[in-house]
């Protein structure tokens, strides 16, 4: 299939994107809610919370390459992408349900221990569903820019889901705060209506979507081989660094919302808002992106992108400075809806970017092994997660952090520091480092018309061996 042709119907775009819903909002309530509902409702301390993510992540370190590799692998014949997504269901579910759900009569060391196996659990049922998610994106549609277009409707999605977990969230800050309140059975139930909605979003895909049958079967070496080809291939290579710092920045975010809301801000029921006003930009501007991108080119706007988001998170270490709760809360949503318009820019073209290197690798070794590809990109972004996590545990325990209570100025600026002038480092050497990708649309269309080729004489050995 010419790449000039390879477009995907708005039903086949909408089929894809539609599971992101459930997975946003799962996702983000658990990098924004659930470190706040472990420290302040379940009263486990930040560094143990910290310690927690961490194992997570090197457990990810064995997770995220063997749900890649079984994925290039898989021959079942509902297809290697969706036989995956499908299975995830149901991990995912007692996951969820299990971080959120711990039992009321359980404290201490064996709470602890609860919440690590819900958390590992969870992340590593998420990967049985990103990273055949991502890599059925990739496959889709080889064309340049009809890729943007794809995992743009998929962005939109995850950020409609992440705005559903917001008001999912207000509930339950507000139920933390009344006399009264019962925040764990509420969180209980929240997370059943969100298992019911991720279930059905994922059935509806598997039946709608459908695998290219010309990339089945097309991995041929081992896991280590497959990362050692990653890593081997100077665009992937690239990429990876400069998106582990990037993801590093934005983790920084993820950790911190509902502390500096609380803490710094002083209007802790505005948490959602904050991020609401991250999240609206985020999708709304996404069709901006795409037209930008083909004509400034997708390398150069997502430049921009990276830039705009650290200088919008780098303005936040003022708040601390701001005399009163309105100004502090009228500036930092300011900020928020700048940052938030940038994300839209890197969810839109960073997983079209990371299919053209895909198509690379192909170039260069023959092979289609989109999985274990993202699920290299997907073990970046939960390593940073969980470094940040980790430093932010750390960092909040020795500037002397104490739950539920007015903080010191120490520790305000502490927390700003890591939620302002950390992301605005992570993303301008990312940016920087981000200039001298050089695969771009000339470089791709050399790679494109080669594969193509290839694809073309396949084909016609085939028919020639048929008769």
């Amino acid at each position: 299939m010419s790449q000039s042709t390879d477009k995907v119907s708005w039903s086949t775009t909408l089929a894809f994107g539609a599971p992101a819903i459930g997975a946003g909002y799962m996702y983000l309530i658990l990098a924004l809610y659930v470190m706040k509902f472990s420290t302040d409702v379940l009263l486990i301390a930040p560094a143990v919370m910290g310690a927690i993510f961490s194992l997570s992540r090197i457990w990810d370190a064995i997770s995220d390459p063997l749900a890649g590799y079984l994925s290039d692998r898989t021959t079942f014949r509902l297809g290697r992408r969706r036989t995956w997504i499908l299975a995830s269901c149901i991990p995912i579910s007692i996951g969820f349900y299990a971080v959120f759900a711990p039992p009321f009569s359980m404290q201490g060391a064996d709470l602890t221990l609860w919440m690590t196996i819900a958390i590992v659990g969870f992340y590593s049922a998420m990967t049985l569903f990103f990273v055949p998610h991502m890599a059925l994106g990739a496959e889709l549609s080889v064309d340049y820019h009809e890729r943007s277009r794809l995992f743009g409707v998929r962005h939109i999605f995850y950020t409609l889901g992440s705005i559903l977990s917001l008001g999912a969230m207000y509930l339950l800050i507000n139920e933390e705060f009344a006399e009264g309140g019962n925040v764990r059975l509420m969180a209980r139930e929240q997370a059943l209506v969100a298992i019911a909605i991720m279930v059905v979003l994922v059935i509806y895909a598997v039946v709608m979507l459908r695998e290219r049958p010309e990339f089945q079967n097309r991995q041929q070496g081992g896991p280590l081989q497959a990362f050692t080809d990653i890593w081997g291939n100077p665009h992937a290579k690239l990429l990876i660094i400069v998106t582990f710092i990037e993801y590093v920045g934005s983790a920084a975010i993820a950790a911190l919302t509902l502390y500096i809301s609380q803490y710094v801000v002083g209007a802790p029921a505005m948490a959602p808002l904050i991020i609401l006003a991250y999240m609206i930009p985020s999708t709304v501007f996404v069709p901006l992106w795409i037209p930008l991108s083909k004509r400034f080119g997708k390398i150069r706007v997502w430049m921009f992108g990276m830039i705009l988001t650290g200088l919008s998170f780098g303005g936040m270490f003022s708040l601390p400075f701001i005399d009163s709760v309105e100004q502090r809360l009228f500036w930092i949503i300011v900020l928020a809806a700048f940052a938030g318009l940038a994300a839209g820019c890197g969810g839109t073209l960073g997983p079209s970017v990371q299919g053209d290197v895909i198509d690379y690798d192909e170039y260069k070794t023959g092979e289609r092994k989109e999985g274990s590809y993202f699920a290299a990109w997907n073990f970046v972004h939960k390593s940073a997660l969980g470094v940040m996590l980790l430093l932010t545990g750390f960092v909040l325990d020795f500037a002397g952090f104490m739950p539920n209570v007015e903080q010191t100025m120490q520790v305000k600026i502490a927390m700003v520091s890591l939620y302002g002038l950390f992301p605005l480092v992570c993303y301008t050497v990312g940016a920087i480092l981000f200039s001298r990708f050089s695969l771009d649309e000339k470089a791709y269309e050399v790679i494109r018309t080669e594969l193509d080729a290839r694809r073309a004489k396949a084909a016609e050995e085939a028919d020639a061996t048929a008769q």
